[in-house]
């Protein structure tokens, strides 16, 4: 009834505010020296390279790995209330045997919401990846609403052909609820470290990447879902490089329910204007970070590098223009970052007198950086001619209302999908 909805929305406002709040400290134990090119792209993207560390959903191992064969097996004899620290992760430790069936091989890493760990199952020695909620009141209801959009992606791709993650199984554990995936290696943030540092994938893999990602949002809005959190870090790949998942659905929710207006709703480098703006929001949010991912891509760079919404809108309207005031006359944030007359107020710190100032500044509709220039700027000499049609889907992807931004099925008519 009504109170279930409100109390899901009350829920998904508090687990966005917390993944925010995790982001920014994050951030602040990194210098941020943003001097360098445009909008200090470059100290961002070191940024992100940091905030990775933690935030890998499936990383190789930050702890220390492990070998994989193990000769003893822990059963859980100790109390419960042992098996957490005091934020309510869980503690695992290699050998843990999980449900009589999964042992631990190594672990994975620890994102805001949960562990993950690396097990093989006893059943057919298969690897899997068990992602161990945080045991808190908030995160287990959210974790019961993950387990029911995953069962519901997994009915409706029967045969595993759409590209989102696939749940295996889920169980209680020692007051923890664990969720049960098909193990991936790695997820595209690493890619980006290990071979595209500072300059990107090449363009054969950007487009096989690109498709396979618009299948995934295709099923999510045959599902009516919004994913809410599409970011390279959420975009697991397999050994072969050949085949990309989006995954941690933690922030996804059905279409049809009230979408909750906070200026959090997504990783703030990956979140679309709508959503700072406090405008109600769809499907469209995914296809604008679906764009970021795609140019971070291909460029090796962070498409909008804004340490606050405030600054993202600045980037925003330097690389698309103003942001048309019909959206901004609507939306619930304006007195936030625009004027009554919908000029912009750009905050700028004061770093002698360390105050915050605003400056009011006026965007036209032609753009002070050229995203096309950005994107063949990247281009190697044979991949000029697809660079343009690259460019070209980003604009439409990056189309600040949301009604005139690029769908699923257009995307996939684009001519960089369909000129070879």
């Amino acid at each position: 009834g009504e109170d279930d909805a409100q109390e899901e929305r009350r829920l998904r406002i508090a687990l966005v505010e917390m993944r925010e709040h995790e982001t920014r400290r994050h951030e602040e134990e990194v210098d941020l020296d943003r001097d360098t090119e445009v909008g200090g792209r470059l100290a961002a993207d070191r940024i992100q390279g940091h905030r990775a560390v933690s935030y890998d959903m499936f990383s190789e191992s930050p702890v220390e790995n492990f070998a994989t064969t193990m000769t003893t097996h822990h059963r859980s004899n100790k109390p419960v209330s042992e098996l957490a620290d005091a934020e309510g992760y869980y503690r695992p430790r290699v050998g843990d045997l999980l449900k009589e069936r999964y042992i631990t091989i190594n672990i994975a890493g620890q994102g805001v919401f949960s562990t993950v760990v690396r097990a093989k199952s006893t059943s057919d020695n298969s690897e899997v990846a068990i992602k161990i909620i945080r045991n808190n009141e908030v995160m287990q209801k959210a974790a019961q609403k993950e387990i029911l959009i995953l069962k519901t992606l997994k009915e409706r791709d029967p045969d595993d052909k759409k590209h989102c993650v696939r749940l295996l199984d889920n169980f209680m554990h020692c007051g923890h609820t664990c969720l049960v995936f098909e193990s991936l290696q790695m997820n595209l943030r690493e890619v980006l470290r290990k071979y595209g540092v500072g300059r990107g994938i090449s363009m054969q893999g950007v487009r096989l990447y690109a498709r396979q990602l618009l299948f995934a949002l295709h099923l999510m809005a045959k599902c009516n879902l919004v994913h809410a959190d599409l970011k390279p870090d959420n975009i697991l790949i397999n050994a072969e490089k050949t085949r990309v998942k989006v995954c941690d659905f933690g922030s996804a929710s059905f279409a049809e329910a009230d979408c909750d207006i906070t200026p959090y709703l997504v990783s703030r480098f990956y979140r679309a204007p709508e959503i700072i703006l406090g405008l109600p929001y769809d499907r469209a949010i995914d296809m604008w970070s679906l764009g970021c991912c795609l140019y971070e891509l291909y460029t090796g760079k962070v498409a909008f590098p804004g340490r606050t919404n405030n600054e993202m809108l600045r980037f925003f309207q330097e690389m698309r223009g103003a942001v048309p005031s019909r959206m901004v006359r609507r939306a619930q944030f304006r007195s936030l970052h625009f004027t009554d007359d919908c000029k912009f107020r750009q905050a700028e710190y004061n770093n002698v007198n360390r105050t915050e100032i605003t400056k009011i500044v006026t965007f036209t509709n032609k753009p002070k950086v050229e995203l096309k220039d950005l994107i063949l700027r990247a281009a190697e000499t044979d991949e000029q001619k697809t660079a343009v049609l690259l460019a070209d889907l980003l604009d439409k992807m990056f189309t600040l209302e949301p009604v005139k931004r690029v769908t699923v099925s257009e995307a996939l008519q684009h001519p960089f999908f369909t000129t070879r």
